[in-house]
């Protein structure tokens, strides 16, 4: 049975995905710092890993966690590359990360850190709509329903 892994430190569809989970009846694991640890409580087919203070902790805990078939949501470029080659990885808007693009969406962000680097600003993400939301959980919902789930493991 696939999962659905969430990069949870900064994943502002959360809900969206729960919706979507439970209606393909896919379990749901959100990895984030205890520096974002809460007491919210969650639909019995989510499940919370909490990994210690760091930048890349969650990031690494993910890659150890996934499996073949399963499937990741974040907005990290860098971890999406590291797990392509085990699942399908979608952004928070909806988008799926594929093979073939990994290259420039990572050149791009080399080059975003470079400027910062030297006192450049660069743009942020503009503000995160209802609409987003939507548009996401429409595309994920409709990706996930193209790709039959993987049959448990003997």
């Amino acid at each position: 049975m696939r999962k659905i892994y969430v990069d949870a430190d900064a994943c502002p569809v959360r809900l969206e995905i729960f919706e979507v989970a439970k209606d393909l009846g896919d379990p749901v694991v959100l990895v984030s710092s205890v520096d974002h640890m809460t007491r919210r409580s969650h639909p019995s087919h989510v499940q919370e890993v909490y990994v210690d203070k760091g930048s890349d902790s969650a990031d690494f805990k993910i890659v150890s966690l996934m499996e073949k078939g399963d499937v990741l949501v974040t907005q990290d470029y860098g971890l999406a590359s590291l797990v392509l080659h085990k699942g399908r990885v979608f952004h928070h808007n909806g988008r799926e990360y594929l093979p073939e693009k990994m290259d420039d969406l990572l050149l791009r962000r080399h080059l975003s850190a470079q400027a910062r680097q030297a006192g450049q600003r660069t743009k942020g993400p503009r503000k995160f709509t209802h609409e987003d939301r939507q548009r996401f959980k429409s595309r994920f919902y409709d990706s996930l329903c193209q790709e039959p789930k993987l049959s448990p493991k003997s």
